[in-house]
């Protein structure tokens, strides 16, 4: 996620949290509308859909290790590089991050 680290600034509520969110989603879908030289989100796109989805199973694994583990910087990084990977892969499969709130905010207001 190189790429993208140092180009957005966040706070820690969770508006911020969502705007950072929605940057680095528009992010991933200018990498792969132009697949800049260099890009390592540019590169899951190249490589397809096995990749990215290895890439996100190899992540979740992670996180499940992380989660066993005493402290949570380890976790919060996990889960940071499987949330990246999971929007990669909602952009290869023509899904929005708009998409995504909206289930959960009708699932949220059955509830």
């Amino acid at each position: 996620m190189s790429d993208t680290a140092s180009k957005f600034s966040r706070s820690n509520t969770g508006v911020g949290c969502m705007t950072f969110l929605t940057s680095l989603d528009q992010l991933i879908q200018n990498r792969k509308q132009n697949m800049p030289d260099g890009s390592y989100t540019a590169t899951l796109f190249n490589e397809g859909l096995d990749r990215i989805l290895r890439k996100v199973a190899e992540e979740s694994g992670e996180v499940i290790i992380a989660a066993k583990n005493e402290g949570s910087e380890e976790l919060k990084q996990e889960v940071a590089d499987l949330m990246f990977h999971l929007l990669v892969l909602c952009h290869e499969k023509g899904v929005s991050l708009a998409d995504i709130e909206d289930v959960l905010e009708s699932r949220h207001q059955k509830s």
